[in-house]
């Protein structure tokens, strides 16, 4: 008797499995036609009896309430990064023009001048000397023409003698300014206004013609040099803005214009050559710092959708779209992730609405309740007590 109750009890126990099975498991009853159990126990595989259960109760529980949010259209972005090299807008090296010995270094490194400022000095005595002669040298023939020229209002100077002596003067004049130039030339002068580098001399150095002594750098903009892929070369324009980013600097961002395009493209990279300028008003930028630069560039036109709304199965990414009142299963292609909205392809249109909350009780044909998503946070806002 024992054994009995006990095969009767496993039975039951097993009548009831397969019930709850077939009865809430929709891959059950395709299972257990194959391999008969059915048959055997005297069920059709499609009879829906089975289902009137589960169909009765999501019939009764109603319309769903869900958060809807509209579909948008917006241009899907066509984003490249490079590496770029930052240089300065001007740059010049100083050299010297004469050869010389280092008498006097007027300025330092690191600090900001302007054009004109006299950097340093070489030696000049012989030149001084020289510049002093000169001078002397022109107030004696200043004096002779003046005086043939009282002379020749009485008629007592010759014509030859009154061009021997306008030519004396004008030569007089001529070495003056030699003079003056061969002085100037021990100075050491900046070009340009800018920052002044590390300088290669000490005073009482001798240095050479054409020494490379010091570089100024005018940073108050810096232009940066980077390459492009081929493929947006029709979409490039002087003017167009990027961002650009030092890669030695964290969380700084800048905006700049681009400059320059080059017309070759080349070969090897199938790249082109794209210049463009940023302010560095506040100078925190250096010549040769790199920076990673990007480019935005339009593209077609997509329905925006809000990133809740995109759902996902073993089919791929869906969202639940609102039609006649009912839930509408759509599938989707993501073709782009922004931080506030994703932009998608599917059978959908411009306006319609997408669920974003209460998906979880969606099956396709449920009846829905919509509740728009400005709603929602209009209600959530608190009422100010009088």
């Amino acid at each position: 008797m024992a054994i009995l109750r006990q095969i009767l009890l496993g039975a039951a126990v097993l009548a009831a499995t397969l019930y709850v099975w077939i009865t809430y498991v929709p891959s059950a009853k395709a299972m257990l036609d194959r391999v008969g159990v059915l048959a055997v126990l005297g069920i059709d595989p499609a009879d829906p009896a089975s289902e009137k259960p589960a169909q009765t109760v999501r019939r009764s529980s109603g319309p769903v309430t869900v958060l809807v949010a509209e579909l948008i259209e917006r241009a899907i972005a066509d984003k490249i990064q490079a590496i770029g090299d930052g240089r300065a807008q001007r740059s010049v090296v100083v050299r010297s023009e004469a050869v010389g010995l280092v008498t006097k270094i007027a300025e330092r490194a690191g600090i900001y001048i302007e054009a004109g400022t006299v950097i340093a000095r070489l030696e000049d005595e012989a030149e001084s000397i020289a510049l002093e002669r000169a001078r002397i040298v022109l107030d004696g023939a200043k004096d002779d023409s003046d005086r043939v020229k009282r002379l020749g209002k009485s008629g007592a100077v010759t014509e030859v003698r009154a061009q021997d002596a306008e030519l004396a003067l004008r030569t007089a004049e001529l070495e003056l300014r030699q003079a003056q130039f061969n002085l100037d030339r021990r100075r050491i002068i900046a070009p340009i206004s800018g920052w002044v580098g590390i300088m290669d001399m000490e005073v009482g150095d001798r240095i050479t013609a054409q020494q490379a002594l010091v570089t100024i750098t005018d940073r108050s903009e810096i232009v940066i040099d980077f390459r492009v892929p081929e493929r947006v070369i029709g979409k490039m324009s002087v003017g167009m803005p990027f961002l650009a980013s030092p890669l030695g600097l964290r969380d700084v961002t800048l905006t700049g214009d681009i400059t320059a395009i080059d017309t070759i493209v080349d070969r090897a990279s199938r790249t082109l050559r794209v210049q463009g300028r940023v302010n560095n008003d506040n100078d925190q930028l250096l010549a040769g710092m790199a920076f990673s630069v990007s480019l935005s560039f339009p593209g077609a036109t997509l329905l925006a959708a809000d990133p809740l709304a995109v759902q996902w199965s073993s089919e791929g990414a869906f969202v639940w779209v609102v039609r006649d009142d009912k839930a509408a299963r759509v599938p989707v292609i993501i073709r782009q992730r922004n931080s506030d909205q994703v932009l998608i392809e599917g059978d959908l249109k411009p306006g319609e609405l997408v669920v974003i909350e209460g998906v979880q009780s969606l099956r396709p044909g449920t009846d829905v309740s919509v509740k728009s998503k400005a709603a929602a946070k209009s209600a959530a806002l608190p009422t100010a007590k009088l």
